[in-house]
């Protein structure tokens, strides 16, 4: 069996729904688990909802859910005639789930409503994409993959359950795959032993695919992007960026972990473990080979590259010019813990830390007052962050051009630089 994962792009407008029916005609009579994300934007849209809810602006927040509702009514009303009414039901049931919420006033923290709203967007997308299905006679089965994800309570970055999930794979999807065939679900999302929504992280989808690849034992994993493959580049910022027809799973950890939007980080691991391997593959023409990414040796990989806009660096310098030792950095690495920050880069003097991170106001005034019992703070915003995989200095030199070099890292494989616009 394979587990196939379609994101956002592949379903953000009726011809790309048609599109993924079309890709999926093709693998019938085949067994699949399909994961699904939100359409398009909404996830974004759900999080303006949750954010007016959570000022207290509760009429705000309808307004904005009432447009997100008409969208997806528009989606269903264009695409479905004989399982319109069905699929209309489970629409209903999920856009009251929110309004119920939504007309309560917060009591728990940011986090908590964020996933519990922000869920929302996975189960309509995959209500209107299953029955569209059925609808052309690629016939599959709707699952909440809230009944069979348990995580725990770290709302917005949840955890799995591995072993409660295991047994859910086992005793309810199993059997549903030889009854059915074919299996439609959620990306990003799980629930609690409360039967609270989580949420896995941003662009999580990748994961939830990966974790039944895993469970399931699957051949392989394939996701299907608006794009060729993975690029040595966002081609968007490069026109010329190349097509990585193979990489492995180290090397695509490290894009990841550098911030590569390619594959979510947390994915590779349950493929790892498994042997299993992952396709990216274009949707938009399902012929094109795209990447396959597996567990061989690679060598002559082109330079890749990554870029982080809105970057902060923090400057941190020991109050009384007493070296850095283990305790100042192990405090700032609580910090960090405390305050769930994760650095893109750090980097220790004799006298000094400087650490650079994405630029989210609240959480960086958060750190840097707490870092001020220990250090003098600084802090630089509007800086970008540039990595490059196998760089050689002609194309260093050639991207940082034009920039003020704030601070450069580099091993053998890896240069990382933080770049201000000279």
């Amino acid at each position: 069996m394979q587990v196939f994962k379609f994101g956002g792009a592949s379903v953000n407008s009726t011809e790309r729904i048609q599109q993924v029916g079309h890709i999926l005609k093709s693998y019938q009579g085949e067994e699949l688990l399909i994961v699904i994300s939100a359409m398009g934007k909404t996830t974004n849209a759900l999080e303006k909802v949750v954010e007016s809810f959570y000022a207290g602006k509760k009429e705000e927040a309808l307004q904005l859910f009432d447009a997100i509702k008409q969208s997806h009514l528009t989606t269903a009303k264009y695409l479905l005639v004989k399982t319109y009414n069905e699929a209309l039901d489970q629409l209903i049931n999920f856009f009251t789930e929110v309004e119920w919420l939504l007309h309560d006033k917060p009591v728990q923290g940011f986090d908590y409503y964020y996933d519990q709203v922000v869920c929302i967007g996975e189960l309509l997308s995959t209500v209107i994409v299953s029955a569209y299905l059925n609808e052309i006679g690629f016939a599959n089965h709707w699952t909440d993959v809230r009944d069979i994800i348990r995580t725990d309570d770290n709302f917005r970055d949840a955890n799995i359950d591995w072993n409660y999930t295991r047994e859910k794979v086992e005793n309810v999807i199993v059997p549903l795959l030889k009854e059915y065939k074919v299996i439609v679900t959620q990306g990003f999302i799980g629930s609690t032993d409360e039967n609270e929504s989580t949420t896995l992280g941003r662009e999580g989808s990748d994961y939830t695919a990966a974790v039944f690849a895993n469970l399931l034992n699957a051949a392989g994993q394939y996701i299907w992007k608006d794009v060729e493959g993975v690029m040595s580049a966002d081609p968007k910022a490069f026109s010329d960026a190349q097509l990585l027809r193979e990489l492995n799973y180290d090397e695509v950890i490290e894009m990841a972990y550098y911030g590569a939007q390619v594959i979510h980080p947390k994915t590779i691991k349950p493929l790892q473990n498994k042997g299993i391997p992952l396709y990216v593959k274009c949707f938009l023409d399902k012929d094109l080979a795209g990447t396959v990414i597996h567990n061989k040796t690679l060598k002559g990989l082109p330079p890749i590259v990554v870029l982080k806009q809105n970057q902060a660096l923090i400057h941190l310098h020991s109050k009384d010019f007493s070296f850095v030792g283990e305790k100042p950095v192990a405090d700032l690495y609580q910090l960090l813990a405390d305050t769930k920050i994760k650095p893109n880069l750090m980097q220790t003097g004799a006298v000094t830390i400087q650490v650079c991170l994405d630029n989210h106001t609240e959480k960086i005034e958060k750190l840097a007052l707490a870092a001020s019992d220990f250090f003098d703070v600084q802090v630089e915003k509007g800086l970008t962050l540039l990595t490059i995989r196998h760089y050689n200095e002609a194309i260093l030199q050639k991207m940082i051009s034009g920039n003020t070099v704030e601070l450069l890292q580099q091993t053998p494989q890896t240069v990382q630089v933080v770049l201000k616009k000279a």
